[in-house]
């Protein structure tokens, strides 16, 4: 489908969103791409050589545990050339979108390589963290890191809405978490590390909620369902192919306190402020959202 087939005689909420664009008007994501890049102006940004203290890290000043959910979301953070691709095969910019989707993709793209820039950063900072302190081996762990990357991520998610949806929450369960581990980790270098990554994903988490609200103003109900899709379905980065992940998880939330439900009341507030007027379908979300929040989330599945 492409922009051409929105139907332009129906009303907004009852047209489609096109699957391979973001269905958006591109001004409303030159908005929220401008919003993002002045929230990260040249002199709020940080550099892994040489802003961190990398002869002071000590990973004997760290638990078990603190180790363990070290090398966990190096794993996470490593991904970033699976996240980084399937924005891509969504949001193409080729010869086979038309014009008015390309101009859309495009706008998007903006944000889409700074954000892997800087998600490429957090990947990095932890790898060298892990190496400095004496976590692990250079060599050794970049073959780890290699065997998980090499495996191709997905999400069930066609319509963009429920993608983006789905980033906000989990931009913001890594967010609490960063700053969860932040609190109890011994070491001030790592702490450092994950003040900074905090900081950069509390952004990111901010563009996410951006998009949802621009599509809910547009679409109203019709973006809904999606929304509780991703919801439903959701499951945070490589839970389905990084070994041992159920109980890594467990895990890393007896370190520092982690549920990534946390971040689906900030759903509901991003919901709530972009709809003037909640329909019978916003509350049933909001309900849905809800419930799901206080259901045990951390058991491995059956």
């Amino acid at each position: 489908m492409t922009a051409a087939d929105l139907g332009p005689d129906l009303p907004l909420s009852a047209r489609p969103v096109p699957v391979r664009s973001v269905g958006l008007p591109a001004d409303d994501l030159d908005s929220a791409v401008t919003a993002f890049m002045t929230a990260s102006p040249v002199t709020r940004r940080w550099d892994v050589e040489h802003d961190f203290d990398w002869a002071a890290a000590d990973a004997n000043r760290l638990t078990e545990g603190q180790r363990s959910a070290v090398q966990f979301i190096t794993f996470i953070e490593d991904h970033l050339p699976g996240y980084f691709a399937l924005y891509g095969s969504r949001f193409p910019l080729d010869a086979d979108v038309d014009l008015e989707t390309f101009l859309v993709n495009r706008e998007v793209y903006h944000f889409t390589v700074r954000w892997a820039q800087e998600e490429d950063s957090h990947a990095r900072a932890l790898f060298r963290y892990q190496v400095e302190s004496g976590i692990a081996q250079a060599s050794s762990l970049r073959r780890e890191l290699a065997a998980e990357g090499r495996k191709r991520f997905s999400l069930p998610h066609e319509h963009p809405a429920a993608l983006f949806a789905y980033t906000l929450v989990q931009e913001k369960a890594t967010q609490i978490y960063y700053q969860n581990l932040r609190a109890v980790v011994g070491d001030p270098v790592l702490a450092d590390v994950l003040g900074r990554l905090s900081r950069d994903e509390a952004r990111h988490f901010t563009f996410m909620a951006d998009m949802v609200e621009a599509y809910l103003r547009r679409y109203g109900d019709a973006v809904v369902e999606p929304m509780r899709e991703a919801i439903a379905q959701f499951r945070m980065p490589l839970a389905d192919t990084l070994k041992g992940y159920w109980r890594w998880a467990l895990r890393i939330a007896d370190t520092a306190r982690y549920d990534h439900t946390e971040a689906y009341d900030h759903l509901v507030r991003v919901v709530r402020r972009a709809v003037d007027a909640p329909s019978d379908r916003v509350d049933e979300l909001e309900r849905f959202v809800r419930a799901c929040r206080v259901l045990p989330t951390a058991a491995a599945p059956h």
